[in-house]
């Protein structure tokens, strides 16, 4: 009942062990192996044009408050407890035994992958699987080795069983739902959820936790590079247009996700994108669009016709986290390596809902940190009954779910690598201009596009600048082809007087969510941060 693929030189870790000898294990299938075992055993549809459809049942997305790493002598002093959730040692060993008893008799599916292009930091990771299409899934996100590398030997494993339950008396977790990682043991647990994300982002947060004690910064962002070797990195948290942004097909596309950037330059960690699918259309993304009609594709969650299998991609019924997993090869420009040199650029995208933020600012180092500690956008009124002014949302790097240290620690090293290779830092509002949301207009495509592209090329960088009386950030006077009003904000406002009483208290929101990094922070970042003139 086993298939292998690659050398018979397997090292096998002790908790792997116990798991093998429990199950019969499927070794490395291949994706068409895991499409016939994956429809045999009712897991997915099949839809038109050849990906598979997976429903992920009550877990449409991550349970972050399910997740849990163990406190010992590793973790005690290095994770930021006030972000995570702790385990015991003891706990955790419960729900290993646990769980290895449970997959008494199971079919699991073991894959053996990378996770980081850059074989400096490379991690290996073994991956236990009780669906087929989980293994699939974690196929296309990861790295696949080459078919001639022989023997394997994880730096992590990961036990994948949906089907446990955990019990929170004996295992230290709040639901029968538990994501548990032993970062001394080098193991993850995950029981009681089919949402697969919760394995890839298992893999990040692995990365997260030991790359910075090497000097690497790891990275929540996309990233592309041009023909002249000029890497750019995008961060932005959801709707800020991270993915459309970086996917420029004058690019070559390096990765959508996790980066790392290390002595080496930029490396994607991953070998494939989970990209969000509400609302995906072939007239807006069509290169996202055509891997929903390929063999090899997973779609997560989304509408299926039963009579013609067609996806449609609008109904937002069963969730509006409609997912779609693919390996990066299926996106025509994307880069073969997973590798560019140091980034030239930084974009720190934010959908400014306030609409008092400039549609391009240039930052220095530490204005960068201040605004990647920060990690704003801002979400439209109406979301919630009784909501009727734009809401501020700040996620710490960017990704605060997935950063087990201190943000300083991830700050200070994004600014020293800033310095060191000598990176521009643009922040640009993909948001509102001439009035907050359900008063002003979203920022045109157009302007963003080429704004962006004047600052990817180097000819921005060269342009006069004003400091913003607000963010203190460098505005351009004028860009080619751009409207100047666009590009001073409060030009773009029926009312002075309500721009300014509309940025004093955005800046407010900033210093406010700032007062828990500023005990980590030296004196040039804590003046970087916004301050309103008194007299704006």
């Amino acid at each position: 009942m086993q298939q292998q693929v690659r050398s018979s030189a397997f090292h096998v870790p002790a908790d792997a062990a116990a798991l093998e000898s429990k199950a019969n294990l499927f070794r490395n299938l291949e994706a068409p192996r895991l499409y016939e075992e994956s429809l045999r055993r009712s897991e997915t549809r099949l839809a038109r044009g050849g990906a598979l459809v997976a429903d992920t049942g009550a877990h449409t997305g991550r349970s972050p408050q399910d997740k849990f790493i163990v406190r010992d002598a590793l973790t005690n002093d290095t994770v930021w407890w006030e972000n995570c959730n702790a385990m015991s040692a003891e706990q955790f060993e419960s729900l290993r035994v646990d769980m290895l008893a449970h997959a008494q008799g199971l079919d699991l599916f073991s894959q053996d992958l990378h996770a980081g292009a850059d074989p400096s930091h490379r991690i290996d990771v073994r991956v236990y699987t009780e669906y087929a299409w989980h293994s699939l899934f974690i196929r296309n996100l990861l790295i696949r080795p080459d078919p001639s590398e022989s023997g394997f030997a994880p730096d992590m494993t990961i036990i994948d069983l949906p089907s446990f339950r955990a019990d929170p008396a004996r295992h230290g977790c709040r639901t029968q739902t538990v994501i548990a990682v032993d970062y001394s043991r080098h193991l993850v647990l995950i029981g009681g959820t089919s949402y697969a994300g919760e394995i890839k982002k298992s893999v990040f947060g692995y990365l997260n936790f030991f790359l910075p004690a090497r000097g690497v910064l790891p990275m929540h962002c996309s990233a592309n590079v041009g023909d002249d070797s000029d890497a750019a990195i995008f961060f932005g948290l959801s709707g800020t247009g991270k993915t459309t942004l970086s996917a420029d097909a004058s690019r070559s596309l390096i990765g959508d996700d996790e980066h790392g950037w290390s002595e080496n330059g930029v490396f994607n960690f991953e070998g494939g994108c989970y990209a969000k699918a509400i609302k995906l259309s072939r007239e807006a993304e069509p290169e996202i669009f055509a891997t929903s009609e390929r063999f090899g594709t997973i779609l997560e969650n989304v509408a299926l016709d039963e009579s013609t299998r067609a996806i449609d991609f609008d109904d937002a019924t069963k969730t509006e986290n409609t997912r779609i997993a693919y390996p990066l090869d299926f996106i025509a420009n994307a880069s073969s390596s997973g590798r560019a040199g140091h980034p030239k650029n930084i974009v720190m995208l934010t959908c400014d809902a306030f609409g008092v933020l400039p549609p391009i600012a240039r930052l220095d180092a530490s204005q960068a940190m201040v605004h990647f500690l920060s990690g704003y956008t801002a979400k439209v009124a109406g979301t919630e009954k009784g909501v009727s002014e734009p809401q501020a949302t700040f996620s710490t790097c960017f990704g605060a779910p997935f950063m087990p240290r201190h943000p300083a620690e991830y700050g200070h090293l994004l600014r020293d690598l800033m310095e060191r290779h000598e990176a521009h830092c643009w922040l640009v509002n993909t948001g509102w201009t001439g009035g907050k949301y359900g008063v002003g207009r979203r920022m045109p495509i157009a302007v963003t596009r080429k704004l962006l592209a004047d600052a990817l090329d180097g000819s921005l960088a060269k342009a006069e600048f004003r400091v913003d009386p607000h963010f203190g950030v460098l505005v351009p006077l004028a860009a080619p082809g751009i409207d100047s009003a666009i590009l001073d904000p409060v030009q773009t406002w029926a009312s002075a007087q309500e721009y300014n009483e509309t940025a004093r208290r955005l800046v407010a929101m900033f210093q406010e969510n700032f007062l828990k990094y500023a005990p980590f922070v030296d004196e040039a970042v804590l003046k970087a941060q916004p301050r309103a003139p008194a007299a704006a």
